[in-house]
Formats: C-alpha cells, structure tokens, sequence
C-alpha cells in the first residue's frame, strides 16, 4: 500500500532510534524495531499490520497503544492516540533526542574542550 500526503504538518520531532518492540494486533503478535520515534506515533520496520487497524506496542513492561496509518510489506507507521510523556519508550526517546546535538552551538558545544590549555584535552 502507498502513503497518500498528509497535509497536515508534523507536531513532534522524529528521532531515529533503534528499539526492539513486540506488535500485538488481533490476530497476530510479532517482533520489530521502532526505526523513527516521536511523542505522537511511530515507524516500526520488521512488522506489518493493516492501516486502520489498532495495536499495542509492547518494550520493557509498557503497553502503548496505536493505530496503524500506514503500511508496506515490511514496515508501518503508527500513531499513538495517547501522546508519550512518560514510562519506558518515552524515556528511550529522551535519551536518543539527548545523543543527538541538533543546533549548531550545540555541536560546537558536544565536541569542544572542556578545560584551558592543554590540561583541557586530557
């Protein structure tokens, strides 16, 4: 199946991410890995379900649940009707939005000495 556009305009920032996750739909339980990751939804490669359809995705005891907006034959979209504000995934999002520097002062930042001189650069 193909995306169609949507028109409407991101309201969370995707972060790449690598998190094995269990899909649980109605008739089928199976492994992926969360590939891109926001607040409102998900891209999770390794798995498929029909669009439309409602899900729950499984990672370190947490259940969130999700409808599947799109999907190909190895991989889907998702959205959470429930934004992500806490628990274990929101926590891993967290962490690879904090390993990645996103503005350039913040890359100047990340990979500047630290100290004066050379006693900085050990």
């Amino acid at each position: 199946m193909t995306r169609s556009p949507d028109p409407r305009p991101r309201q969370h920032k995707r972060t790449p991410v690598d998190i094995e996750v269990t899909v649980n739909g109605v008739l089928n339980l199976v492994e992926g890995t969360i590939s891109d990751l926001s607040e409102g939804g998900a891209r999770i490669d390794g798995a498929s379900m029909p669009a439309r359809s409602r899900c729950e995705i499984h990672y370190a005891g947490q259940i969130v649940y999700a409808v599947v907006m799109w999907s190909e034959f190895d991989r889907m979209g998702v959205r959470f009707p429930y934004e992500l504000t806490s628990g274990p995934l929101f926590n891993a999002l967290e962490r690879a939005r904090g390993a990645l520097p996103s503005s350039p002062a913040q890359i100047f930042m990340h990979s500047r000495a630290t100290g004066f001189g050379r006693r900085g650069l050990s």
